[in-house]
């Protein structure tokens, strides 16, 4: 077993952040020498007037604009494919992604296939795309996946009823605007799913195994860094930040401070994960949710603090740091309560916001609860980074005490 004494750090190379940042689109494909691009939405954003506000600076700048509209929540293989199929069709110099992190993904294989070829299945994994693909940049309208920063696209693969992960650095977009406006309206319900599961992508990264603790012999576990103190600044902020406007902005849409927190801290926590790692949340949820249908976000908010609790044990000192993070009164003495805190108030914000307290409410059955635990087990890249190491009996009792 050979162990980590390094870490690295890699995220999109270019990021702008801030309201009325997607005027900027005009003036990027100028510098950039694009002439045609292709927008990657869905219909919601269309008929909302959004896709609109992407196009308006790209014209007004004399370049040509062709829309696929087609995107979906947790975009299906089929889906993939069909949006490929349009951009060959299309040949644009770049693509931009618009819409939450369903559209980026879809937007990031679309921007794969058309440079490399062949099918999304044939990168699944991790480390398998040859080399840079078409120019991409992603607008995010949700504050959520931070995948307009992440080096992965997830897709459903409804033959296996099963949430599959393309990752490699060249799936980084090469531009992030982050336009917290956007955000202003998505409803309630997404602006809660979107924000748990930043706050999971935040607590996943900040409790990853340590970097040195990380096998460097197997290949699969380099897809993530583990743990690092770089990831631990960017998790801190975004667990913040969350803990200071989620609520709000589910309960006060139009507060734009609570957007503008919202906003920076999924692209902190995009930063974080994609760096240091996801665990045991997402490796249960990726079953869950492709075979109950929910959002990815709901899936990990629900299962969120059934593994905080699992993983207790190894990250006790961490626990209490979130707590004090999501603004829990604590006892700098008293560790072991605070870190219990930590996951009663993510409970608690979990309620507070409107997510599925238990499985059976998403649709799932007791029956079902085996075949999850195997599928998520053999996720070994995500097994390898939860800081407690699980057996698949583990993930079973997990299961059922969300159930």
């Amino acid at each position: 077993m050979a162990l980590r004494t390094s870490w690295c750090f890699q995220t999109t190379p270019e990021f702008h952040f801030g309201p009325g940042a997607i005027g900027q689109l005009g003036n990027w494909a100028t510098r950039a020498g694009f002439q045609r691009l292709l927008i990657v939405t869905d219909p919601v954003l269309r008929d909302a007037g959004i896709v609109e506000q992407a196009t308006a600076p790209l014209r007004r700048s004399g370049r040509e604009v062709v829309v696929f509209d087609g995107g979906e929540a947790e975009p299906s293989l089929t889906t993939a494919e069909r949006a490929v199929d349009f951009a060959r069709e299309a040949k644009p110099d770049a693509i931009i992604a618009l819409g939450g992190g369903s559209n980026i993904d879809l937007a990031k294989i679309t921007a794969l296939l058309v440079r490399h070829g062949g099918a999304p299945q044939d990168y699944f994994g991790f480390d398998r795309i040859p080399g840079p693909i078409l120019p991409l940049v992603a607008v995010p309208t949700t504050a959520g996946t931070g995948s307009e920063v992440s080096h992965a696209a997830v897709l459903t693969d409804a033959a296996n009823a099963m949430k599959v992960s393309t990752l490699s650095r060249f799936l980084r977009p090469s531009l992030a605007i982050v336009d917290p406006d956007l955000t202003l309206s998505c409803p309630p319900r997404v602006t809660a799913a979107s924000g748990i599961d930043a706050l999971t992508h935040a607590i996943e990264a900040y409790t990853a195994v340590d970097f040195s603790h990380l096998d460097t012999s197997e290949a699969e576990a380099l897809a993530y860094e583990g743990s690092h103190p770089l990831g631990d600044c960017l998790a801190e902020k975004a667990i913040s930040l969350i803990g200071r406007s989620l609520a709000i902005a589910v309960q006060e849409p139009e507060n734009r401070s609570a957007r503008h927190d919202m906003a920076l801290a999924a692209s902190l926590a995009g930063m974080a994960f994609s760096n240091c790692g996801v665990a045991l949340v997402h490796a249960l949820e990726y079953p869950l949710g492709a075979a109950v249908h929910c959002s990815h976000g709901d899936g990990n908010g629900l299962l969120l603090p059934y593994v905080m609790q699992f993983n207790l044990p190894a990250r006790q000192a961490k626990f209490a740091r979130i707590a004090a993070l999501l603004g829990c009164n604590v006892t700098p003495l008293d560790e072991a309560k605070a870190a219990a805190g930590a996951i009663i108030a993510v409970a608690a914000l979990k309620q507070q916001i409107g997510i599925p307290q238990r499985l059976r409410e998403l649709g799932a059955t007791q029956e079902q609860l085996p075949e999850f635990a195997e599928k998520a087990f053999a996720v070994k890249r995500l097994m390898s980074i939860n800081p407690r190491p699980p057996s698949q009996e583990d993930l079973l009792s997990i299961l059922k005490n969300a159930f």
